[in-house]
């Protein structure tokens, strides 16, 4: 079996990713559940509780700071 040939599926070295797969692209209303699955955390209360002071002190830029 050989691998000689490149992967089709692979992205290209000398294209740009577009830009509609570099954000989000949310338009609604950021919850505290977006947030605590966005830091890579489990959903329980005291990560809601984390999420929702988060949100409350910055706002929807709280979701934009932890994706890339």
């Amino acid at each position: 079996m050989s691998t000689s040939q490149p992967d089709a599926s692979a992205p290209s070295d000398d294209r740009a990713t577009p830009d509609s797969l570099l954000h989000t692209g949310a338009g609604g209303a950021v919850t505290a559940e977006d947030l605590v699955l966005a830091a890579g955390r489990d959903i329980n209360p005291r990560n809601l509780a984390w999420a929702e002071r988060k949100l409350k002190e910055e706002g929807p830029a709280a979701l934009d700071k932890l994706l890339p």
